[in-house]
């Protein structure tokens, strides 16, 4: 061997072995548990500490060290004194808190008793942190444990129903496959939305600039248009790339709906739409960081293709402001299903934005038709500013529903609802002015006609506010928070809902289903679900649905984004049918997996029916609007419950 091979060969076995070592956690962890009586436990943690590390013990004198210890997950827990450490200790002259400190090396246990205030559950889990040091490296670990304290076999407990066959119901009728909205209805809200954003401040003057731009400065007609196109196809990928890091990161369906109803998301996008509002109201302009435009602006001047792709990502950032808020909207919207919605979504929201500049560069003639910019442009945007505001007021009704804090209540939403209608009707008439208004300006015919629909709008709203028959306000259903959630209290559905026999737990529905000998109707719903609305204020209050549902079925409705806290007993640890576990801590964890592992569904609504054998009657069905063709399902999956006895 030669001896620059003998170098080479040295050098990649110490490099080797230097990306091992790195990659060997500094301490490996082990954890379990020991009864002492019937709400006392010793938990134990036990580290392997690597070679060369220490972890720091109990340094009352060291300012800023605190010792390691546990955290737990229940607020049941209390734990009774400190931890205790036993392993081998050595005093140090720390090199970081320049002071003698104590450390574990090779291998340390800590024990932590705690007592149950409550319940004691089948499960427990936390993490364990502890700072340690090798010379002048300092790290902080922190590992999560799971601990089987007690049988989580319970009928209460079950998830995976063994009885279920997908591809054999006991009758064929049903939809095999159910899909939410269509990845073309998608596409065509997003469409919408850029139309509608052509229209904001920030888009409409820069249409006739940017398209008598291409067409003035380029060398030729054709070439003119040939930039124009790929300014538009720009515009449009650009669009399309902000979807792509829902489909990097792996965001699973399931996961999407619960960041979509996730309350401090929703309170989030409260203050962001609420801050929009303020802005287009014209109390402040919004803007983002100007180097951010700046930049881009400078690399726009190019006269290349880069140069295009420049002015169209100039474009996008600054008109920011005006589309933020709508893309915002269709983001939320879409999130429940997937990354490819999105996607979908984007595509159709860029492709509307893009579309003007292509078409006016074929028939630059156009451009003379369209409108001067002026203050109509003006009074869109503090149209929308009205419109954001009730959006805004929609995102916290999510979260003060899934969390259940009773701050909108119906009536209580509606009415702020009503609120914001006047105030735009009383805009558009010219009654109330905002910043920037010019005062001699008087309202035009589809102005005042605008803010006489808008009057009209607030008017059909009044009977939500009553108890009346007329409250069912079926136009709004699904944005409006559900009948029950009210402030005259639960029974607010008497005589304008659906007023079945339903319940609220599966196993309990399973008994009623057994002993009354009727099937099982289950309604996996939620809270912040807008089809769901739709179907218990449209469908179910047919007469005809709600008859058949309460002679004929025990009616279960299992809310996947309740974020009540479960009983302790069924606060487990969950292994999927694809080997990931879940910890089932709320309500809404539960029946989320319990629909997703036994119906391969993430979506709502959807309706599945059972025999009390727990066998599928027929294919569930997602989200009906035809009470007719709701009512012929329903139908089948009687027959088939009879006829198979």
């Amino acid at each position: 061997m030669t001896r620059k091979a003998f170098t080479l060969l040295t050098f990649l076995v110490s490099f080797c072995t230097a990306s091992f070592a790195q990659e060997l956690k500094p301490v490996e962890w082990s954890f379990s548990s020991r009864q002492a009586d019937s709400v006392t436990y010793e938990i134990i943690a036990s580290a392997k500490i690597a070679k060369g590390w220490f972890m720091y013990g109990v340094n009352p004198g060291v300012e800023g060290l605190d010792q390691a210890g546990f955290n737990f997950d229940y607020e049941g827990v209390v734990k009774q004194g400190n931890a205790a450490y036993s392993g081998n200790d050595s005093v140090i002259n720390d090199q970081i808190f320049g002071a003698k400190a104590q450390v574990f090396g090779g291998s340390i246990q800590i024990k932590q008793l705690i007592r149950f205030s409550g319940p004691v559950p089948p499960s427990l889990t936390g993490s364990v942190e502890c700072y340690i040091v090798k010379g002048e490296e300092f790290l902080t670990e922190s590992t999560n444990f799971d601990l089987q304290l007690g049988s989580a076999i319970q009928s209460g407990n079950r998830v995976l129903l063994s009885s279920i066959d997908l591809t054999k119901p006991l009758a064929p009728c049903g939809d095999a496959s159910i899909q939410q909205k269509s990845l073309w209805g998608i596409f065509l809200l997003g469409f919408i939305g850029g139309l509608i954003a052509l229209l904001t401040p920030c888009v409409f003057p820069m249409i006739p600039v940017t398209v008598s731009f291409f067409t003035k400065r380029a060398p030729s007609k054709a070439k003119g248009k040939k930039n124009a196109i790929l300014y538009g196809f720009f515009i449009f990928l650009i669009y399309l790339a902000a979807s792509l890091p829902f489909h990097l990161f792996g965001v699973q369906p399931e996961a999407l709906n619960n960041i979509s109803t996730n309350a401090p998301l929703n309170i989030v996008f409260f203050a962001v739409f609420i801050l929009f509002a303020i802005s287009f109201f014209g109390y402040f302009e919004l803007t983002l960081p100007g180097n951010l435009a700046t930049k881009t602006d400078s690399k726009a001047g190019l006269t290349s293709t880069g140069g295009i792709f420049f002015m169209a990502l100039t474009l996008v950032i600054v008109s920011f402001s005006c589309t933020g808020v709508i893309l915002g909207s269709l983001l939320v919207g879409a999130l429940t299903q997937g990354p490819w919605p999105i996607t979908v979504g984007f595509a159709g929201f860029g492709a509307a934005l893009a579309l003007p500049f292509a078409l006016f560069a074929f028939f630059p003639t156009w451009l003379s038709s369209l409108p001067k910019s002026g203050s109509w442009l003006d009074t869109v945007k503090k149209t929308l500013a009205f419109v954001e505001v009730a959006v805004a007021l929609k995102f916290l009704s999510n979260a003060d529903l899934v969390m259940h804090w009773g701050l909108l209540k119906r009536e209580v939403f509606i009415a702020t609802w009503i609120i914001v209608a006047l105030g735009l009707s009383a805009y558009l008439f010219g009654w109330l002015r905002l910043p920037h208004d010019d005062r001699s300006q008087r309202p035009g015919a589809i102005r005042k006609l605008l803010a006489a629909l808008t009057l009209l709008f607030a008017l059909y709203m009044v009977p939500g506010l009553t108890q009346t028959k007329y409250a069912n306000l079926r136009l709004l259903s699904g944005i409006l928070p559900p009948l029950s959630y009210s402030i005259y209290g639960k029974d607010n559905v008497h005589g304008k809902g659906v007023e079945p026999n339903v319940v609220n737990d599966y196993e309990k529905a399973l008994q009623l289903s057994k002993a009354q000998q009727k099937p099982l109707l289950i309604d996996f719903t939620g809270w912040a679900c807008q089809n769901c609305r739709r179907m218990e204020e449209g469908v179910w209050t047919q007469p005809e649905v709600k008859d058949f549902i309460t002679n004929n079925f025990i009616l279960v409705s299992l809310y996947v984004d309740d974020r009540d806290k479960l009983p302790v007993a069924e606060r487990i640890t969950y292994t999927t049918k694809d080997g990931q576990k879940k910890n089932f801590k709320t309500i809404g964890d539960k029946w989320a997996t319990f629909q997703a592992e036994n119906f391969n569904q993430v979506t709502q609504p959807l309706y599945v029916v059972l025999d009390y054998k727990e066998r599928l009657a027929t294919h569930p069905v997602g989200y009906t609007p035809d009470w007719r063709e709701y009512l012929a399902w329903l139908q089948c999956s009687k027959d088939a419950f009879d006829a198979n006895k």
